[in-house]
């Protein structure tokens, strides 16, 4: 490897090749070239982290949890940057291939990150990869952003000190609440953190009774509670701290650490999205399903919501999609005509948290229409292979292999179900989403505005979502085995199709449940206080449909939507019946709008 010449290749990688020169001269200077044989583990989650930016130069590193390989990266790509940012090891990094690599020490990249320019990068870069993981080789191919609100990482209320206590105190109070930072009730308020107790304490010889208003960093860096996650990152890395409060309004709602940004890319899409980013063929897919149920656990676990959730899975499946359909082209020859790949039900709600029944269809241009077999084919396959990735066929016939057609065909289908009118048809179809494939179906939208103008159809479609009730009072008071309520056919089914039912009439194009919840409560069809309720009673029904499910299935027990309310603990109890009651009342209210009285 005498032969390499460090400083000219690691001028061609982001985000060294936008340095200055002089900064670039002072990087290029402190490199040296580190050889790795595979099998070597580099580190080991939970013990002595990284010391150094590794370049690779050649060869590939896995990095795991758990046993998990979460990545594989390769030539040009970095790694150690999140234990020296961290100062902890967060994951195991084995050598997948011979690595020779080139190794910026931990001292030197710190006084990089004070390059502005420098520092973003690896803030970006982990957004990328968040983002494309899961949906396509290029970063331009993702899906996922990294939109999701830091409130949403904040995992319990900050500890707070007063401004006379002591170092010792501080010490006490996160040594007892297993924290790594206290804030101190000055004016404005401050932070004190392990780093300043090392650093400002021990460091300086001052003694444990040093107060804290004396070591304390003041005024804070925040981040406001509705920002999203890269902002946060770009804020820690382009300050260099390591605690960011998390500020909703005037109040502090909790204190967000790199750590934590850290273990959220970690342990949410980006695994999955990396591998389906690098699926070779369909031997693959079988383990799909599996991923996703663990990935969805280490959100669950994490305090992500679980309409966030949903929202990943469904990024998810669409990128896992692609990926299927281009196998299928590929062994079939290029499409004879543009065509789109539809998704119904909750995946085209984007409401789906675990892999459910397949609920899709094949849209092609007229011209296709000659060519049906090779649609009839591709359906074949593109269904085959997400069975195969664990969604299990339809048990209604609702895939494309059976539903499968030209444009115009389609649009007489939807045509039918607002003009006949079919609302049970319209339940399934108006919710469709194209997720793959490059035809426009904007043409399928006339029928779903023109059913929402027709006053018969909007009384049936009332009628078909008020025939789903929460349960009799009396069954919600049981704590036997007989006390046994469907979630999904008590308790969402009635919020999803009822706020569809609400979007049609004011003409809304919204897909999801709360977007159409919240486009009601715009128009005014909705109040404002009803609509806080009923969204507030759809969140916590997914949620906890989303944790019985996951409990089903670390038990090996067959996953269903019911659950025995004395499984439950008070709290969920409690909350479950408050949702109903809102269930009901809104029930109520539109059964009057709606001039059902027969229900």
């Amino acid at each position: 490897m005498a032969s390499l010449d460090p400083a000219t290749f690691l001028r061609t990688i982001p985000p060294f090749d936008a340095l200055a020169p002089d900064r670039f001269a002072e990087a290029a200077g402190a490199l040296d070239i580190a050889y790795h044989p595979a099998g070597a583990r580099l580190v080991r989650a939970g013990a002595e982290p990284l010391r150094h930016l590794f370049v690779i130069r050649k060869g590939a590193v896995r990095l795991e949890r758990d046993g998990k390989t979460l990545q594989l990266l390769e030539e040009g790509e970095l790694f150690g940057y999140t234990s020296l940012l961290s100062g902890e090891a967060t994951l195991d990094v084995l050598v997948e291939d011979d690595l020779v690599a080139y190794r910026v020490p931990g001292e030197a990249f710190r006084r990089l990150l004070s390059d502005a320019g420098f520092a973003r990068h690896f803030a970006v870069g982990i957004a990328e990869r968040l983002k494309s993981s899961l949906t396509g080789r290029a970063p331009a191919a993702a899906v996922v952003d990294l939109s999701l609100e830091v409130r949403a990482l904040v995992r319990r209320t900050p500890c707070w000190i007063d401004a006379e206590a002591t170092a010792q105190d501080a010490a006490r109070i996160m040594r007892d609440e297993r924290v790594s930072s206290v804030l101190v009730r000055t004016e404005p308020p401050g932070i004190v953190t392990d780093r300043d107790l090392r650093n400002k304490v021990l460091a300086d010889d001052l003694g444990p009774g040093t107060p804290v208003r004396r070591i304390a960093t003041s005024p804070l860096l925040s981040v406001p509670a509705e920002s999203p996650v890269y902002a946060a990152w770009r804020i820690l890395l382009d300050a260099g701290v390591h605690h960011l409060p998390v500020v909703a309004g005037r109040t502090i709602v909790g204190v967000l650490t790199s750590g934590d940004l850290l273990e959220h890319t970690a342990r949410g899409p980006v695994a999955l999205l990396r591998r389906v980013e690098r699926l070779g063929g369909r031997e693959a897919l079988p383990g799909y399903a599996g991923e996703v149920a663990e990935m969805v656990s280490a959100l669950v676990a994490g305090g992500i919501d679980a309409v966030e959730i949903a929202g990943f899975v469904a990024r998810l499946d669409d990128a896992l999609t692609h990926r299927i359909l281009r196998w299928a082209e590929r062994d079939l020859g290029g499409a004879p005509a543009p065509y789109a790949w539809l998704v119904f039900g909750s995946e085209g709600r984007m409401e789906q948290t675990l892999l459910t029944d397949q609920d899709n269809a094949l849209v092609y241009a007229d011209e296709g229409a000659e060519r049906r077999d090779w649609f009839q084919a591709l359906a074949e396959r593109t269904n085959a292979d997400l069975e195969a990735a664990g969604f299990p066929p339809c048990l209604g016939g609702h895939m494309a292999r059976n539903d499968h057609g030209t444009l115009s065909e389609w649009r007489r289908k939807l045509d039918a179900c607002a003009d006949e009118p079919r609302p049970h048809d319209a339940e399934l179809y108006f919710d469709f989403r194209r997720v793959a494939g490059h035809l426009d179906v904007s043409l399928l939208e006339a029928p779903v505005v023109r059913a929402g103008r027709n006053d018969m159809f909007l009384h049936l479609l009332a009628r078909e979502a008020l025939a789903f009730s929460p349960p009799a009072p009396l069954l919600l008071r049981l704590k036997g085995g007989s006390s046994i309520v469907d979630l999904k056919l008590h308790g969402l089914a009635p919020i999803v199709f009822l706020a569809r039912c609400y979007a049609l009439s004011i003409g809304s194009a919204e897909r999801s449940t709360i977007a159409r919840l919240d486009a009601a409560q715009r128009s005014g069809v909705l109040g404002e206080e009803m609509h806080a309720t009923v969204v507030e009673a759809y969140r916590f029904l997914l949620s906890l449909r989303l944790r019985v499910q996951l409990r089903m299935m670390g038990m090996g027990a067959q996953v269903t939507n019911k659950v025995q309310l004395a499984e439950l603990g008070p709290p969920d109890r409690s909350r479950l019946k408050e949702a109903f009651r809102a269930i009901k009342a809104w029930q109520a209210h539109a059964a009057f709008q709606h001039r059902v009285s027969d229900v």
